[in-house]
């Protein structure tokens, strides 16, 4: 049986966690697979619990994180190649940007026949460093693409965007949508007056609301801007942000200075119970791979408005499963959320259009199955060399 040693950065709440997650359960019966993580910060959350639910064990590299701290850094990458020799894998399979850095050159060194890597997001738009150090990264990134056997994004526009960037060719990089649980967002079950009561929400009012971490890429302050002009022309309008984040403080300061009525949740553990008490469902991204809250969210039938960036305009047809708008458009972004309350049958046509465009394609099953097709390519591929 083929071994994986798997790596991420951290698995915080979010997609990559998921995705990761539910790629080692699932291969399980085929693949003997190491699920290495790093820690993340107190104010991202984990997602630790689903991997001891699914019986998925994890091993934790305490230096592995997201920021750059070369000490730190120098200690993980030491532990990465200690564990990498003493499992000797026959894949090494790396998830986010520091891990795929760190995990890539770890198995290099160590002679792992096949070298992987996912790409659910990317640093090099967006705003999460210095031009400088964009610059660096992309060059670090064009060198590991050549000790690297498959590059995987996770949707086509991310694909464009890498080979545009010089990273790889199109035609050597592979599109493998995200997979996740769908079935219990795709159901009835969950009570849409459980999340309102405990936010003090009335049933009938309308309810708009925003599942992200508070970082900067997430682009709240489109959020904030969009529920001011709403709550002008909706004033019994609510808006939730459920998440957390290093901005929390900043944007709870923000609301309050403007009056708004929006409720800051942080982390909520039922998220079925979030989608079914939402009206509008929105995210504002500035940068995204391909966003599991807005998959969720279409396959719990709730209507969408969306920054048409990244991956996203891969998952959102406008007017047909949701409402993209610009980044950085307040007054656009509000119109879309405007006529998605005072329309309800044009919402709920939305709502129903999203369920179906992605359950087939973004279930756990499938991501599995095209796994284990790329994997068995490339080992054989590398045994006839």
């Amino acid at each position: 049986m083929p071994k994986v040693v798997r790596v991420i950065t951290r698995l915080n709440v979010g997609g990559p966690a998921v995705h990761t997650i539910l790629l080692t359960d699932r291969l399980r019966p085929s693949y003997t697979t190491l699920l290495v993580s790093g820690s993340e910060a107190a104010s991202e959350g984990n997602m630790l619990e689903m991997a001891s639910r699914l019986g998925v064990p994890v091993i934790r590299i305490r230096e592995l994180g997201r920021e750059i701290r070369p000490f730190a850094d120098l200690v993980a990458f030491a532990k990465l190649v200690r564990l990498i020799a003493r499992e000797r894998p026959d894949i090494v399979h790396t998830h986010t940007a520091k891990a795929g850095l760190l995990g890539r050159v770890a198995a290099w060194l160590c002679g792992v026949p096949v070298i992987v890597h996912t790409f659910h997001g990317h640093v090099f738009r967006g705003g999460y460093f210095s031009p400088w150090l964009v610059r660096f990264f992309l060059i670090l990134e064009r060198v590991l693409a050549r000790v690297t056997d498959q590059i995987i994004t996770v949707a086509e526009q991310q694909r464009r965007e890498l080979a545009a960037l010089g990273i790889a060719r199109t035609s050597s990089i592979a599109v493998v949508p995200l997979g996740l649980d769908l079935t219990e967002f795709a159901t009835d079950v969950a009570d849409p007056r459980a999340m309102r009561r405990k936010w003090g929400v009335p049933p009938q009012t309308p309810l708009v609301g925003i599942v992200a971490r508070l970082v900067p890429v997430k682009g709240h302050e489109l959020f904030l801007d969009a529920a001011a002009e709403v709550h002008q022309s909706h004033p019994d309008a609510r808006f939730v942000i459920v998440g957390d984040g290093e901005l929390r403080d900043q944007l709870e300061a923000d609301a309050r200075r403007r009056g708004l009525p929006v409720i800051f949740a942080g982390w909520e553990s039922d998220v079925r119970a979030v989608y079914a008490a939402l009206d509008v469902v929105c995210l504002t991204s500035l940068n995204e791979g391909s966003p599991v809250a807005l998959i969720e969210a279409l396959s719990a039938r709730k209507p969408t408005v969306s920054t048409a960036v990244g991956g996203i305009t891969d998952l959102i047809e406008d007017g047909k499963n949701g409402l993209l708008v610009p980044t950085r458009d307040p007054a656009c972004f509000a119109r879309a959320i405007e006529r998605l309350i005072d329309e309800p049958d044009f919402a709920r046509m939305l709502g129903k259009n999203g369920s179906t465009s992605v359950q087939l394609k973004y279930d756990a099953a499938r991501l599995a199955h095209d796994i284990d097709q790329l994997y068995q390519r490339l080992l054989a591929s590398k045994q006839a060399k």
